[in-house]
């Protein structure tokens, strides 16, 4: 393991000081948010939300650049749009917020010269890590109610899982010039979490008249909206805590390249 770690850092060394075109690029992208949890748990695109952020890299050479976005998505998940039999008559949902800042390293596949001829486009592939914030939220009565202080599987006062977490990041997409400083890009990632609570669902179901002595009516009517009798019931399930949650971006952006444009070699030849 220790070999292959060694191996890494030293093919990561080399690509990052192979001779090449440098500069760095700023841009923005939208698109849209994917949310897949306890309350989506297949692939499907239910509830997509909006999203799109701004974008930064700094090319080392024409292969490797180091790359940081910050984003915004909406994300969420409803039951109701289930095809289980137990998902719907769970019957919860849940909407959120997310402001997420990622960071990493992107792979480019083919050689990439901004104003280049015949190198002005690649596919890509980028990993790294994302720290984000969010805040679950349903509806009760035409009512949006934040969902984290409300205990809703029974947390004690003061021990809410928190707003902030992070996860890691993995993507790919393509990119192309439009001009010299101009490019147009597609891309997608997603980011596998270090939360099961982006949904405020997790583990098991608590005694209701407990939440309701705790943390009031509203509380309790939102920790158990099942439709079936028997669902509710304290210590059954209500979400899966050893599969945490994910989210999806993919967006369209495009970015401004900020450096020189190299000239070509034979052109360096008969200065």
């Amino acid at each position: 393991m220790r070999n292959h770690f060694l191996a890494f850092c030293c093919s990561f060394l080399f690509l990052t000081t192979v001779v090449g075109q440098k500069g760095y690029e700023l841009g923005a992208w939208v698109g849209g948010a994917v949310y897949y949890g306890d309350l989506n748990t297949t692939l499907s695109p239910r509830k997509p939300g909006l999203a799109g952020g701004l974008s930064a890299r700094y090319n080392f050479n024409n292969r490797v650049s180091l790359r940081s976005s910050l984003n915004f998505g909406r994300i969420a998940g409803d039951d109701a749009l289930s095809e289980n039999n137990f998902e719907r008559n769970r019957n919860l949902s849940f909407r959120s917020n997310v402001f997420d800042l990622t960071s990493g390293i992107e792979f480019n596949f083919m050689d990439y010269e901004h104003g280049s001829s015949d190198r002005w486009f690649t596919p890509f592939i980028f990993g790294g890590f994302s720290i984000f914030t969010f805040n679950p939220k349903a509806q009760l009565n035409g009512n949006w109610y934040a969902l984290r202080p409300l205990g809703t599987e029974g947390q004690d006062l003061g021990s809410e899982y928190g707003r902030i977490s992070g996860g890691f990041t993995i993507g790919g997409g393509f990119k192309w010039d439009l001009n010299r400083d101009i490019s147009f890009n597609i891309e997608f990632s997603t980011r596998r979490l270090f939360t099961d609570y982006i949904d405020d669902v997790s583990t098991v179901y608590a005694d209701n008249a407990t939440i309701l002595n705790r943390r009031g009516d509203i509380a309790a009517q939102l920790a158990d909206r099942s439709l079936v009798d028997g669902i509710g019931v304290a210590g059954r399930q209500r979400g899966n805590s050893r599969d945490n949650d994910t989210y999806f971006f993919i967006g369209f952006g495009v970015m401004r390249y900020f450096g020189d444009i190299e000239c070509p070699r034979i052109s360096q030849t008969h200065e």
